[in-house]
């Protein structure tokens, strides 16, 4: 009973839109920066390289590269400071965790492999069939 009205409360404050993204995905996240009376968006762009916790709670990790040194920040996935989420590229991963990503260097730190589209079946019949 206490936890269904606690999950009723909690729906009201979660993202209006679908933030539909993944572990191993290339994302740009717009966050609403406040400097004094103004306020504007800053763009972080990087690799998802973890997700956590359940409803309100849920935050996730993105890792870049700045200046040659590895930069990670955790963003609230509701929290009304992030703007919006832009998937750049989807990452094809095997794991829920991207942590062996900071032991890397160059441009194997960002490298996550893209995730192949259902089409190349499509082309490998019609290059079986001889002429």
């Amino acid at each position: 009973m206490n936890q269904a009205l606690l999950d009723r409360i909690e729906s009201e404050q979660f993202r209006k839109d679908d933030a539909n993204f993944g572990v191993g995905d290339s994302v740009r996240v717009h966050t609403k920066v406040v400097e004094g009376d103004k306020e504007r968006i800053q763009v972080f762009a990087g690799v998802v390289i973890g997700k956590r916790g359940r409803g309100l709670n849920e935050t996730f990790t993105v890792r870049r590269i700045s200046y040659g040194e590895g930069v990670e920040r955790v963003f609230p996935l509701h929290s009304p400071r992030v703007d919006k989420i832009e998937v750049e590229r989807r990452g094809s991963v095997r794991r829920a965790k991207l942590t062996y990503l900071r032991k890397r260097i160059g441009k194997g730190a960002t490298l996550v492999k893209e995730k192949q589209t259902k089409n190349k079946a499509a082309t490998t019949s019609a290059a079986e069939k001889p002429e």
